[in-house]
């Protein structure tokens, strides 16, 4: 049993297998799937489970059937000893996240985070995890120095690898991992989750559009008026570009100054993320010091990403409300709106709107694949095309 895994929604199947393999962990994982299926929910659960305390106090009695002292079964992922709440955060010292700097994952950052701390004893008593995240961003060198690790893997290891393309992965690794499925999750799924969770209905239909089907984005989405802050970030982008080339640079103007806000309030994220390790002084306890190290790193890479990323959720929000006055031309009404909170502004025509929309969706593409672009650039490029067009 596994409190943890129990928890995650809307995958039975995965969630069944996990559960069976939390007791006896095959060395390698990949939970493939498409985004905002709620793989990395699965994945921290999982990884919670396979470091619970009560799961390592049974280790004994788990080699005999998994029956504890009074015939009871071992429990993997109590979520609520220190190890599972630590994992769930994914703050662990056993745990290694792993994600792509830049566009892909380096073989350095393999190497160091992942084949040379494999071999090592662990940080804490018990179980080495490694999460690699966007697996099928490994370049071929390090895609290779990840084979040496599956072909020869340590005793007290465990390697996830995540990917919305996982047919994209060398075949060397697929072959050596057991590939977990995940499915979409429907929209009416994660309104029912989130309505199950407090939230109003109406807003959870909001948050489940916008966030297109991502169950951790639509509650983020969910969680206050901070969770949509980047949507009206985009009412005053558009409503700038309307008003002609002065009002298209001031709209880029607009998203890079939210965009940079954004990336300041991550800093109180990573002080409450590596307190726990932290003696009275402040600085890293030794045994900790590799796992800080870790976070530090994490955290590095997470800010790099953050304007791009807080970026594009501003250009969906604009897509989300141009979309909406092409839906409300046409006839279709609130069921239908991405933001049925607002009702669109009726004075554009269709053609227009679907033509401001194309120029949103060909910044958001650029963005996407060329991460060394310039991103005022691109902005005030969309934002000037959007000036002439709505």
């Amino acid at each position: 049993m596994s409190r943890v895994l129990e928890r995650v929604p809307g995958q039975p199947a995965a969630i069944a297998f996990l559960t069976q393999a939390a007791e006896r962990p095959h060395h390698a994982y990949v939970l493939a799937g498409p985004e905002g299926s709620g793989k990395s929910i699965a994945a921290r659960a999982f990884v919670a489970a396979l470091v619970c305390d009560r799961g390592a106090d049974g280790a004994e009695d788990a080699e005999r059937g998994e029956q504890g002292e009074r015939g009871e079964r071992v429990e993997h992922g109590c979520g609520e000893c220190r190890s599972c709440r630590l994992a769930l955060e994914e703050r662990h010292p056993n745990v290694f996240v792993v994600e792509p700097e830049g566009r892909d994952i380096h073989v350095n950052t393999v190497r160091d985070e992942v084949w040379h701390p494999a071999f090592l004893t662990a940080p804490e008593p018990g179980r080495k995890v490694f999460v690699i995240r966007e697996a099928d961003r490994l370049s071929p060198a390090a895609a290779d120095t990840l084979l040496k690790v599956l072909e020869e893997p340590p005793a007290d290891a465990v390697i996830l690898l995540l990917s919305a393309r996982a047919h994209e992965l060398p075949e060397t690794v697929l072959s050596r991992c057991h590939v977990v499925q995940f499915t979409s999750l429907s929209e009416s799924f994660v309104v029912q989750v989130l309505t199950d969770e407090g939230v109003d209905a109406v807003r959870a239909r909001l948050a489940a559009r916008l966030s297109g089907g991502n169950l951790g984005r639509a509650r983020r989405t969910a969680a206050g008026d901070d969770g949509l802050r980047f949507r009206e970030v985009a009412r005053q982008a558009v409503d700038a570009a309307a008003e002609a080339a002065p009002g298209a640079l001031l709209a880029a103007e607009v998203v890079l100054g939210a965009a940079a806000e954004y990336k300041k309030r991550l800093k109180v994220e990573l002080d409450r993320e590596i307190a726990p390790f932290l003696d009275e002084g402040g600085r890293p306890q030794d045994a900790y010091r590799g796992a800080v190290k870790r976070i530090e790193t994490r955290f590095r890479r997470r800010e790099r990403r953050a304007e791009r990323d807080y970026i594009d959720w501003v250009l969906l929000g604009m897509s989300s409300l141009l979309r909406d006055r092409v839906a409300a031309a046409v006839g279709g009404d609130e069921t239908v709106w991405m933001n049925p909170d607002i009702t669109p502004d009726g004075a554009f025509s269709i053609d227009r709107s679907v033509r401001a929309l194309a120029s949103v969706e060909n910044a958001r593409a650029a963005l996407a694949e060329d991460l060394n672009l310039n991103a005022r650039l691109v902005l005030e490029r969309a934002f000037l095309e959007l000036s002439e067009r709505v």
